[in-house]
Order: C-alpha cells, then sequence, then structure tokens
C-alpha cells in the first residue's frame, strides 16, 4: 500500500530541516518534556525522596551521618558546631541549599520525630509544638552511638562507594547498617508520582521477627507479626484496631488509627472531672492541636468543656481539659477523639528504593532485602578480614623467621650500602647468590640446615598450640623472605628481639591462625555467616532495645463503650415529668430505720421521683412506655448528676414515640438463653417472654408486650422458667402463683390474667420468690414489715389472693413489695425527693395480716413514699469500719428492740443500725405511685 504521506502537502507548522551547520536540531516538544521528566523525576526518586531499603536512609541522610563520622564527630567525642557540619555536607557530597541539610539533621535528632535517635543535639533544636529550631551557627551536633553502628566496618570495604557531584571525592552509596534502620525509624516523603510513608517500630521487636526469619525463611507474614506486633511511635499514643497493621504489612499499604492516650481525673471537691491528655498521635502540633479544640468551644461545637491548659513540662506531655459540671466525660472525649487530630489515621505506604528502582514492599519483603543487604556486607567485611589476617601472618612468620636468624640478619644490614641493597639482601639470604654479592661475599655463611630445623620447630610448636596451622606459607629454601616480610625486618626495632617480643609474636601467629580459620568457615558455612549475622542483630538488641510506646488495642468498631468506662454502682432516679439522673452509689449512706432519709432530687413543686433503681454503668437500661414499646441505652449514657440535682429529660436521651410516655424500666447485663420477662401491669394481666428476645433494639424501639387502653405496665422482672411469682396490689391483697402457668409468649402478645382484683383496687408491684426469704411490703406513708415467704402459700394463677398488709389509715396504701434477705439493703424514695437508705435485718419480722413498722418518717400529710428498690449484700462498710451518725427523729436501738417485741397490729417505730455503702447491680422495683388515700396519724418521734 502507498504511504499516505507523500500525497499530503507539508503542514505549515512542520519543523525547518536541520541546518547544514548543524547548530539546530529540531525536537517534537511532547517526546522532550516526556523524558526530561522522567530523567528529572527518577532523579527526584533515586537521589532525594525515598530511603533505600538496605539502610533506611535517603541520600542527605546518609551524607550528613558519613560526613559527621568522617569528621570524627563520634559519639564520645565534643559536640561540633551544626554550621560546620552542614557545610562538610553540602560542601563535600549534597550540592544543595543549607536549610535543606539542616532541617534533614535536625529531624534526626528530635526525640518526636525518630524513635531511636541518630544525632545527639545540644540546644534548641525545635519542639512537638512546631517551634523552629535555633540557628546552625548555635546549635552543636555529634552521633549518637547506634548512628555508628550504621557505618561499622564501612571502612573494610564492605558498600560500594561512587562519585560525588564533582567528581573530586567518594561517597558510600549506602550504609552498612547492623539493624532494619528502615522499619526502626521508618520514612517519609513525596517523590514524582509517588510517596513513602513507613511508620517506626520497636527495636526489640523488629530484631526479634529478622532473626525468626533467619531461622526459618520460609515463614508468613502473620508468622512475623508474633513478633513484630504493630508500629512503634516516639509520641507513643494508643493505636486502634490490627486490620489496617495487616494489611499494611501483608500488602504494603494500610491505614492505621491512632488515638490519644487519656485519663480522667476527678477534682478535689469531687464535682467536676478533667480529661488528662498525655500521649498524642504521631506527627500531631501540640500547639496546634489546643488551639483546635479552642476554636471549636469557641464556635460551640464542642460542649461541656470549662478550661484548657498545656501543663506539659520536662516531665512528659500533660494536656488538661477540664469539663464543666454537668458534663459526661466520656462524650466530651468521643467528640475530641472525632473533631480533632486527637485521633487520626496514619496511611502507611512501604515504598523503597530497591535494587535502584522504587518497589512497594510487604513486612517480609522488607526484612528479606535487609538479611540479604547484611549477607553481602559480612561477606564482604570476611573476605577483607581474611586478606588482611593472611597478609599480617605472612609478616609475623617472617619475623619470627628472622629472629632466628637475627645474627646474619644483623651482619646483613651492617654490610648493606643502604635500605633497598639491605632489602635485596634479605630477599636472597638463603640464596647463593647473596655471596656473590660484593658487599656480602665475606658473610659468614648460613648453615641452612640449621635454619630449616628452627623453622620446623617454630611450625611444630604452633601446630601444638593450633593444630588447624597448615605451616610456614612461604617458601625460604633458596631464596630468603618476601619483599613484605624484608621491609617489616628493616623498619623492626631492637626491642623486638628480647625473649618478650618474640612470645608476643608468636602469641599474635596463634591468634592469627585462629581467626583465618574462623575467617574462612564463615566464606565457606552458610550456616555459620548467619549466625554472625545473628549475634550481630542479638548485640543490638541487647544495647538499644526497649519496651514499646505505643499501645494496641482492639479496633474502635470491635470494642464496646464498656472498654472506656470504669465499671461503677449507679443510683439511677426517675421523676413523674420525666426527668432522669444517675448519681454514685456511695452518695447514700446508710440511716436507721425510722430515720428522715437524705435530699434524692431537687425537684419541681409538681414533680417528685417516681422511679427509683440501681444498676452497674456497664448494664442495660431498657425504658418501657405505655404503650407497650421498648427502647435500649446504657446506664453510663444517663448523665452523672449529684444527689441533689435535677438530671435531665428522658426524651433528650431516648426519642419516644408521638403520645407514649415511661411506664417502666427493665434492667439487665446480658441477655442470654433460658431467662424470661415476666411482665405484670395495673390491671393484673402478666406475660413471659424470652429475655433474648429484646437484645437487638432499634433506635426507634421495639414492641414489648400488648397493652389495654386504660392499663399501664407496673412491673417487669428477670426470671429463670422455674420460679414463683408474687403480686401486690394496693389494697394490700396478694397471689403467689408458680411463672410456668404463664407460657412464654412473643413481644406483641397481651398477656393473661394474673390475679382478680376488687373494684378500685389496682396491681403496684411484683417479684420473684425466692425459697426462705422474705418479703417486704411498703405503704405510702412510710410504714412496712417483712414476713417470711412460706406465709404466702402458692395459688393458681387469676385467683383473688390473700391478705398481705393491712391497709389502715395510719399505713395508707400499699407502694409496692421486695423479696429480700437479711444481709440486703434497700432505698426508700418519697415525692418529697427524700431517699433513704437501711438494712433490711432491722425491720421487723412479723405476720402478714398485719401493720407492720415506720421505716421512713415523712414531713408532713402530702409526702408519700413513692419506690422502693433493694440492694445486695456487701461487708464493705464493716471492713471499712465506716460509722454513721445518728439520725434525727430516731429512737435508740435499745428502744427499737423493746418495742419491737410488742404486738406486730401496734407497731414500733425503732430505728436501726445504719450501714455503709454497697455496691451492687439489681432490677428495680418501682411504684405506680395511684390509688390511697394518705394515712391518718402521725408518726412517733423518738
Amino acid at each position: 500500500m502507498a504511504d499516505d504521506t507523500t500525497d499530503k502537502p507539508a503542514s505549515p507548522s512542520a519543523p525547518p530541516p536541520p541546518d547544514s551547520a548543524g547548530e539546530l536540531i529540531p525536537v517534537n516538544i511532547e517526546d522532550e518534556m516526556r523524558r526530561s521528566y522522567l530523567d528529572y523525576s527518577m532523579s527526584v526518586i533515586v537521589g532525594r525522596a525515598l530511603p533505600d531499603v538496605r539502610d533506611g536512609l535517603k541520600p542527605v541522610h546518609r551524607r550528613v551521618l558519613y560526613a559527621m563520622n568522617d569528621l570524627g564527630n563520634l559519639h564520645n567525642r565534643a559536640y561540633k558546631k551544626s554550621a560546620r557540619v552542614v557545610g562538610d555536607v553540602i560542601g563535600k557530597y549534597h550540592p544543595h541549599g543549607d536549610s535543606s541539610v539542616y532541617d534533614a539533621m535536625v529531624r534526626l535528632a528530635q526525640e518526636w520525630s525518630l524513635r531511636y535517635l541518630l544525632v545527639d543535639g545540644q540546644g534548641n533544636f525545635g519542639s512537638v509544638d512546631g517551634d523552629s529550631p535555633a540557628a546552625m551557627r548555635y546549635t552543636e551536633v555529634r552521633m549518637e552511638r547506634l548512628a555508628e553502628d550504621l557505618l561499622a566496618d564501612i571502612d573494610k570495604e564492605t558498600v560500594d562507594f561512587g562519585p560525588n557531584y564533582d567528581d573530586s571525592l567518594e561517597e558510600p552509596l549506602v550504609l552498612p547498617s547492623k539493624f532494619p534502620n528502615l522499619l526502626v525509624n521508618g520514612s517519609s516523603g513525596i517523590a514524582v508520582g509517588m510517596t513513602t510513608n513507613i511508620p517506626p517500630h520497636n527495636m526489640t521487636e523488629v530484631i526479634s521477627g529478622t532473626l525468626h526469619l533467619i531461622d526459618n525463611p520460609g515463614c508468613t507474614v502473620r508468622d512475623l507479626m508474633e513478633f513484630i506486633t504493630g508500629p512503634d511511635f516516639p509520641t507513643g499514643a494508643i493505636i486502634t484496631g490490627r486490620e489496617g497493621i495487616v494489611r499494611a504489612y501483608e500488602t504494603g499499604r494500610g491505614q492505621v488509627t491512632i488515638r490519644a492516650r487519656s485519663d480522667i481525673e476527678t477534682s478535689k471537691k469531687g464535682d467536676r472531672e478533667a480529661i488528662i491528655f498525655t500521649e498524642i498521635p504521631y506527627q500531631v502540633n501540640k500547639a496546634r492541636l489546643i488551639e483546635k479544640i479552642a476554636e471549636l468551644v469557641r464556635e460551640k461545637k464542642l460542649e461541656g468543656i470549662s478550661d484548657i491548659r498545656d501543663e506539659s513540662d520536662r516531665q512528659g506531655m500533660r494536656i488538661v481539659i477540664e469539663l464543666k459540671r454537668d458534663a459526661i466525660s466520656q462524650v466530651v472525649l468521643n467528640n475530641l477523639y472525632t473533631m480533632t487530630s486527637l485521633e487520626t489515621t496514619f496511611g502507611a505506604v512501604m515504598l523503597a528504593i530497591d535494587g535502584g528502582q522504587p518497589r512497594t514492599l510487604n513486612l517480609k519483603e522488607m526484612l528479606d532485602r535487609f538479611i540479604a543487604h547484611r549477607r553481602d556486607v559480612v561477606t564482604r567485611r570476611t573476605r577483607y578480614e581474611l586478606r588482611k589476617a593472611l597478609a599480617r601472618m605472612h609478616i609475623v612468620e617472617g619475623l619470627l623467621v628472622a629472629q632466628d636468624l637475627i645474627d646474619l640478619v644483623v651482619s646483613l644490614i651492617r654490610a648493606s650500602k643502604d635500605p633497598d641493597e639491605a632489602r635485596w639482601g634479605l630477599m636472597h639470604i638463603l640464596s647463593p647468590a647473596l655471596y656473590e654479592h660484593e658487599r656480602f661475599v665475606n658473610l659468614e655463611r648460613i648453615d641452612y640446615a640449621k635454619a630449616k630445623a628452627q623453622m620446623e620447630l617454630l611450625v611444630s610448636r604452633a601446630r601444638n598450640e593450633e593444630p588447624s596451622y597448615g605451616g610456614l606459607a612461604h617458601k625460604y629454601e633458596g631464596a630468603g623472605f618476601s619483599e613484605g616480610q624484608a621491609q617489616n625486618i628493616l623498619e623492626m626495632r631492637l626491642q623486638r628481639l628480647t625473649g618478650l617480643q618474640r612470645e608476643e609474636l608468636f602469641r599474635e601467629l596463634i591468634g592469627l591462625v585462629r581467626d583465618i580459620a574462623r575467617l574462612q568457615d564463615i566464606l565457606a558455612n552458610e550456616r555459620s555467616l548467619l549466625n554472625v549475622i545473628k549475634t550481630e542483630l542479638v548485640e543490638i538488641r541487647e544495647r538499644y532495645g526497649d519496651k514499646r510506646r505505643t499501645e494496641i488495642t482492639g479496633a474502635v468498631d470491635e470494642m464496646t463503650s464498656e472498654d472506656l468506662i470504669a465499671e461503677e454502682t449507679m443510683v439511677v432516679t426517675l421523676s413523674h415529668t420525666g426527668y432522669i439522673k444517675r448519681s454514685p452509689l456511695t452518695e447514700y449512706r446508710a440511716q436507721k430505720r425510722g430515720g428522715r432519709g437524705k435530699t434524692g432530687a431537687a425537684t419541681k413543686e409538681d414533680d417528685f421521683v417516681s422511679k427509683l433503681f440501681v444498676a452497674s454503668t456497664h448494664a442495660y437500661l431498657m425504658p418501657i412506655t405505655t404503650k407497650g414499646k421498648l427502647y435500649s441505652l446504657k446506664v453510663h449514657q444517663i448523665p452523672q448528676a449529684s444527689r441533689t440535682s435535677r438530671g435531665k429529660a428522658m426524651v433528650n436521651l431516648v426519642q419516644f414515640g408521638e403520645g407514649e410516655r415511661l411506664a417502666q424500666v427493665l434492667v439487665t447485663r446480658d441477655f442470654p438463653e433460658n431467662r424470661y420477662v415476666f411482665f405484670v401491669t395495673k390491671r393484673g394481666v402478666v406475660k413471659r417472654t424470652d429475655l433474648s428476645a429484646f437484645e437487638n433494639v432499634r433506635s426507634s424501639g421495639i414492641i414489648a408486650l400488648g397493652i389495654d387502653d386504660g392499663d399501664e405496665l407496673v412491673a417487669v422482672m428477670i426470671t429463670d422458667g422455674s420460679k414463683d411469682i408474687l403480686l401486690s396490689t394496693a389494697s394490700g391483697m396478694s397471689i403467689r402463683f408458680p411463672e410456668t402457668e404463664v407460657r412464654s409468649m412473643g413481644r406483641q402478645a397481651y398477656g393473661v390474667k394474673g390475679i382478680t382484683l376488687e373494684d378500685g383496687d389496682e396491681v403496684v408491684g411484683a417479684d420473684v420468690v425466692e425459697t426462705d426469704a422474705a418479703i417486704l411490703t411498703v405503704t405510702e406513708n412510710g410504714y412496712g414489715k417483712r414476713t417470711q415467704e412460706a406465709e404466702y402459700r402458692q395459688q393458681g394463677r387469676g385467683g383473688k389472693g390473700i391478705i398481705d398488709i393491712k391497709t389502715t389509715e395510719r399505713n395508707g396504701k400499699v407502694v409496692g413489695l421486695l423479696q429480700v434477705k437479711e444481709s440486703d439493703e434497700v432505698m426508700i424514695v418519697t415525692n418529697g425527693g427524700m431517699l433513704i437508705r437501711m438494712r433490711v435485718k432491722e425491720i421487723s419480722v412479723i405476720g402478714r395480716n398485719t401493720q407492720g413498722v415506720r421505716l421512713i418518717a415523712l414531713e408532713n400529710e402530702q409526702e408519700k413514699v413513692m419506690a422502693i428498690s433493694k440492694l445486695p449484700e456487701s461487708d464493705e462498710s464493716e471492713e471499712n469500719g465506716e460509722a454513721v451518725a445518728p439520725v434525727e427523729g430516731a429512737l435508740p436501738t435499745a428502744e427499737a428492740s423493746a418495742s419491737e417485741a410488742t404486738d406486730a397490729a401496734a407497731p414500733a417505730d425503732a430505728t436501726a443500725e445504719a450501714a455503709a455503702p454497697v455496691e451492687a447491680v439489681v432490677e428495680s422495683s418501682p411504684a405506680s405511685g395511684e390509688g390511697g388515700t394518705p394515712g391518718g396519724e402521725e408518726p412517733t418521734q423518738g
């Protein structure tokens, strides 16, 4: 086919042909730009931005360390001005600006930038706040001892050298590097079209992993991770999650999430908390971080913070975030992690120069390259040392032989005209040609047989000391010493002729023989070579190895909130208008029975505490509404407040549906199999559902049970499916029946009849009955009694029940009941916000059909008991020897005992000994607070 271009006219933009003189060569600018940019990019990649996989250094860092070594600026020598070092570097090896060289050197001396420092700096080298270092004319430097191990044996032909930028000197193309510096100190840099970001690691872990790889070349990255658990940053902090680490180690790329290390402290008054940060993520500027937090607080994007202080000093970092009184520390902390660089992501890119080309390597490949480098370095060093040892042994042998022929040697030297003639004579001392020379004609002729016998004696003695000795390498018969031996004999001092010096030469010969055997074994035996590498690695580990600074934890999404929150026992109160709060149980001290109690909440005139229960901060709190919907949150999500504060509206924590209000609360730690939730409504309807049905709750809630209009949930409890249930009504009736009479139903079922109620009566409480326990019944006017469970006979479900307590004018209506044991404590709360905590054993055990005794002294007829809750047994108070002050209005213990010995129908008003704080987790036993007219008679005061 004809060429298409032949029929086309010449393009007007086509370049003119080259002129005959060759001064102008037209080129395609696209091709030239591509070629030139590739040349430039490779120069940047190989010559500036990326580290070598073998020594982990970029060219500028390598040149700085080599120049310092060349200056003799070692760790045990005096400091030198930084300007002196920088001048040497740019003048001899690095043709770039002095500021770039100084910046590179400064980084090697910053403890927050490098995990293991390579330069020891004296003066101002900047700070973690981003402060600039002092000018190079002020600061001084010298090498760290570790840096000397990077350059160890560089004078033994261990690495290749190349010409510097003007061919006037040579510089190393790589350093011998006794440890895997690329992993130990990491590296970061931006080249053309690529970037590297290798995190630092712990020296002990990296060397242990390297040793494992040497012994097990077929091991996997996962095997190596048994030793190298993850990055170890100089600033410490916490790595959350291992997935990114695994991906980076297996593929060379991965993201690692780093969080600041925090602690929560409480003020001396105990009224507020502060978040303390002692370690921040790698490469985070502390000053900028604090400015960002302050900015977020000013813009009201971050709430709950009252003050920010930087208390860092020489002892370490300390950033203090003081919180407001009502702030939830964990919420503020989570917001800080989310909105600031207190949590950052380190994008690991394991890119390095390998064989002159940039390559992304995984963990094993990086260690493989280092081991190959050390194999090459040790091999070259061994060859060098072997060559030097053989040469020295040759000289020592010559000196020993010369001492046996010392008389002739001295005569020959004295007869020589000049050193050259003497050297010739020594090289022919056992040759007949020596005596043909005009100056040596008259020398005494040597007895060669005697000389040979002396040499054989030397060889025999040496073999006795070291059997591997192969004898004299040089052949003296018919000739003499070699040129090197002759020169050393001429330079030998007369003191070497002494017997002691001869013995020292012999010892040196034996040492050289052994060294040569060892060096030859290293070159001939792969295992010996690897053992040398391992021995040197172990020495480095023992000298510089330290503990990890960066902690590695499970990923945030793998962690539960409990992993970040201390477990405490809390008293949770709910007010009639829907305010909720939690307070530490220790704020409520046990008081004597019949006491006035403590203020439990500051409520409005039309509000009062309607429910109270005790639970762990790790427990689930599940509000159930009047429409039978169940929601879920954790106790620690409830705002912690003081005993007297009001709390926070429940609607701010749980989004109830339209027309819903809180009815009851279920509390549980987990959702095991063969456990059930037992529901009881005001109209006596009961229902049983598997606890596991409530494990996964949507934010919009789920149906827990069906409730008829006008009915209301009054009790919810967890059972094991084999117990009896006891229901109590406002009019003092009760019924006990096996829970097996209520089959397990689905969540949306309505339930079955539990008790038949008289007109105007309603269920106010329920509990699970244990054998040999007692039933505590409490009335709205502050009276109650304890009766053995055996007095409540078992009946069929749906009956009318039996009398539990007399609801006289004095007692008022029943508020609720609890199953209790002798060692328990109970808490009682009133609509006036008062709470009292008392020991169960101080409440009289009396008959079922009685009035009971006073439990709490009410202020007036309008104040009523609203809720009761049980605390399990604790010996903490007795162990700590805590004393409780007497309570106003309480009778002495003796009077109480005497009073309680009277007829149960005329209850005693005595109080009991106080108990100390208890830590426990129980489900609530709230009361409805409805039905019943206030009782009449005024409580008796002691």
